[in-house]
């Protein structure tokens, strides 16, 4: 069976997505499952269309940047002031073929071949762009997932839940993983710094007949403490996910970020992972 990288949060961060490819190569992914928001916040999301339709995919789905792309309405979207820039900056540097090749992409997916499914924000409610935090709202998630896997991005923060098939006393029916989440303050410092290795992964065993729900963090815009892009790489062979943090060249994203005229703190925000 094919290994799969699940990519998520893009948001037209060409640095981080080709240091991710690169890894990818290497570790001999088949196929590809990207979760949404290719674009958004960042430079370059016209060139980060390109490559993910490239890829050929297993599954992509829509994210609520990508929504908001096709047509730049954002009432009702909640959007703070700059992420509105950056929706309104993104829509009018995209042509008409990347939108209209957005408009076609479906809010979740099912895969199939691998048993899983592919979601940006929440199968309770795909297009009500939710955010899965804890075990609350993963239980209300779980209640529609048919396959023993989901992917999921939206919060670009790394969490992981698991649902028991037979809970007690001792397990709760959903129980958080917090080996999924890792911990950049207890990272050497130099590791951000250093070339990626396959040692540097945080590794999940799925059990039979449970149900995993994972959020893969974000490529493009970290939000957890480490601005090295994350994403993971499915192995249904091995009953394995895994979750890899890649340095980029971030200073060079963060200079086109200021080139194109985005504001500032997009780019600021790319050094600090938040």
């Amino acid at each position: 069976m094919p290994k799969y990288a699940v990519l998520s949060d893009i948001h037209g961060n060409l640095e981080a997505l080709e240091a991710v490819l690169k890894v990818c190569s290497a570790m001999g992914v088949d196929r590809f499952i990207v979760l949404g928001d290719i674009v958004g916040y960042n430079a370059d999301p016209a060139r980060c269309i390109e490559i993910i339709r490239n890829l050929n995919p297993a599954a992509v789905v829509r994210g609520n940047h990508d929504d908001y792309a096709i047509s730049s309405n954002m009432e009702n979207s909640g959007f703070n002031i700059n992420a509105q820039i950056a929706i309104q900056w993104t829509h009018d540097h995209l042509n008409e073929d990347d939108r209209a090749w957005l408009s076609e992409l479906p809010y979740k997916a099912v895969i199939p071949e691998c048993n899983a499914t592919a979601v940006h924000a929440t199968l309770d409610s795909p297009e009500g762009w939710g955010y899965i935090f804890d075990v609350q709202h993963a239980a209300a998630h779980f209640t529609y997932q048919i396959n023993q896997v989901c992917f999921c991005g939206h919060s670009h923060v790394p969490v992981a839940f698991d649902k028991i098939p037979f809970a007690s006393s001792e397990r709760r029916a959903v129980e958080s993983i917090p080996e999924w989440e890792g911990d950049p303050e207890q990272d050497d410092e130099d590791d951000f710094e250093k070339d990626f290795s396959v040692g540097d992964m945080l590794t999940v065993k799925l059990e039979k007949g449970h149900k995993y729900l994972f959020n893969i963090g974000s490529i493009g815009q970290p939000r957890n403490g480490d601005p090295r892009a994350s994403f993971a790489i499915y192995n249904p062979d091995e009953q394995t996910v895994s979750r890899c943090r890649v340095p980029y060249d971030i200073a060079s994203a963060q200079q086109k970020v200021l080139d194109a005229g985005l504001p500032e703190r997009l780019a600021l925000r790319l050094s600090i992972g938040r």
